[in-house]
């Protein structure tokens, strides 16, 4: 009788799955000890970005305190929010950062010491991110994302980071409004709305530049809200300088039965094709007329529509405000208005680097005629003719104006009335959000890291048709499980050989 071979096979096969226990149980038992994880996800959710890691190496001699208004172990039963939880986690690794989490109602005081002054909001989810006497929410609506197509985003970490570049930099981005023309203060008539600013992570305060004679290095919008006499010429170039560089203005040119015209204004607004009309706008219309404050039906308080956005251009101000209005969260309504005027491209010297588009406009009757009155106000012999040729046609009350060129934004409406706690009425109160909207655009202070958000990625394979959804199905399926079947077999004849 034949000797048999002696097999080492089934032995050798039991002596690495030993080791593989032996191995690797200790390995995960040590990784979830420590919380170590190893991020495979492919947009890297549960690791910090290289940008974000920079931005803390850069700052490493700050101290800085995050709070997070719930409890971290809530993530533990919703995996879908885990991103968040990896995010502060890490940030808290860092020796110059203190992560605190803490109910809002559980802990009033420290609310409280966050938002002093009741203008930020504290709501439970939210992010406060503090350095020094810097603070800086982030809404925990925007923090979890989901997009047009129903894609769950994290935000989180741009958010995040933004806010830690904010607040160690020294400084909120300011929004300073001009004065020195006899426009309002911001104390006595502009209070409300420079709150709104403030609980939207802005600071805010007047600017004379005839003092500074330049504009502050912190100036991220620059405000003209109803100027009565025009600016000067040194004013005009500090301002034009300002845009050249990509700064963002903001001209809420109400009406002003200042005699003359405002040219330097005029030139600044002619550099994005916009003409300002020398006029107050009223409407004869009652159908189109709206409530004043005082819920008296007034002509100078008038219907808008805020004109959608086109494929001939790349922003969109105004699908937000339209969804809210249609919503009937908000009424689409103006007053105190004049109105502007597009310059032909044949005279607009910069048409072809700067994209403008109305914001405003008012409605026509059921008719299709336009029944809104223009009457000369202000300006010269010349505008008075100009102005009453345009009642009973199509009026622009607003504009956005972007140069692609050197990236600088311009914002124009015809009226102060929506920011004038002496004149706003919940008539008026959607093209008072639109102008909020506005400031995100000209500057948005919550994502400037370059960042972006974060999704989860999913593989998919396209088939041309059901015959070749098989043929590959057969190579990734039915073959690979033929070859293991035959391989056991040639290894069950083989086993005693």
């Amino acid at each position: 009788m034949k000797n048999k071979k002696f097999n080492l096979t089934t032995a050798i096969a039991i002596l690495i799955a030993v080791l593989v226990l032996i191995v690797f149980i200790p390995i995960n038992i040590i990784a979830g000890y420590y919380d170590k994880v190893f991020d495979m996800t492919p947009a890297k959710k549960y690791t910090l970005n290289a940008k974000t890691e920079q931005l803390l190496s850069d700052t490493s001699d700050k101290h800085i305190d995050v709070y997070y208004l719930s409890k971290l172990e809530y993530f533990k039963d919703a995996p879908e929010f885990l991103a968040l939880y990896h995010t502060l986690t890490q940030l808290d690794e860092r020796e110059n950062i203190t992560l605190t989490c803490f109910e809002p109602d559980e802990n009033a005081a420290l609310a409280r010491e966050l938002d002093p002054d009741g203008l930020l909001g504290v709501q439970n989810g939210d992010i406060f991110v503090k350095c020094g006497d810097i603070v800086k929410r982030i809404d925990h609506n925007k923090i979890f994302q989901t997009s047009a197509d129903g894609t769950f985003q994290y935000a989180g970490e741009e958010l995040v980071a933004a806010a830690i570049e904010t607040c160690t930099s020294g400084s909120l981005p300011t929004i300073y409004f001009l004065k020195g023309h006899g426009e309002k203060s911001i104390s006595e008539n502009y209070d409300i709305y420079a709150n709104q600013l403030k609980a939207n992570n802005y600071a805010v305060a007047e600017l004379d530049l005839t003092e500074t004679k330049a504009v502050p290095g912190n100036a991220r919008i620059i405000y003209l809200a109803g100027p009565q006499q025009d600016i000067s010429d040194e004013e005009k170039d500090l301002l034009k300088g300002y845009l050249t560089a990509g700064g963002s203005m903001s001209m809420l040119l109400s009406p002003s039965g200042t005699k003359g015209r405002f040219d330097n204004i005029e030139e600044i607004l002619g550099d994005y094709g916009i003409i300002m009309d020398y006029n107050v706008v009223t409407e004869s219309s009652a159908a189109n007329q709206l409530q004043d404050r005082d819920s008296v039906q007034n002509e100078n308080f008038m219907r808008v529509e805020y004109p959608e956005a086109t494929g001939d251009y790349t922003e969109d101000l105004t699908t937000d405000i339209n969804y809210l209005v249609s919503n009937e969260s908000y009424s689409a309504g103006i007053s105190g208005t004049r109105s502007f005027a597009l310059m032909s491209e044949t005279s607009f010297a910069n048409a072809a680097n700067v994209e403008v588009s109305p914001l405003i406009r008012n409605v026509a009757g059921s008719d299709g005629n336009y029944t809104t009155v223009s009457t000369p106000m202000g300006g010269d012999d010349v505008t008075e003719k100009e102005a009453q040729k345009i009642s009973g046609m199509q009026l622009d009350y607003g504009y956005y104006a972007l140069d692609r060129v050197t990236g600088a934004k311009l914002i124009v409406m015809g009226s102060t009335d929506i920011i004038d706690r002496d004149t706003v009425a919940p008539s008026m109160s959607g093209t008072t959000m639109l102008l909020t909207f506005t400031n995100t655009w000209l500057y948005d202070s919550d994502v400037s890291m370059g960042i972006g958000n974060k999704l989860d990625a999913y593989d998919s394979m396209t088939f041309e048709d059901a015959s070749h959804a098989k043929t590959v199905l057969a190579s990734l399926i039915i073959i690979p499980i033929a070859l293991a079947l035959f391989g056991t077999i040639v290894w069950l004849k083989r086993r005693h050989s």
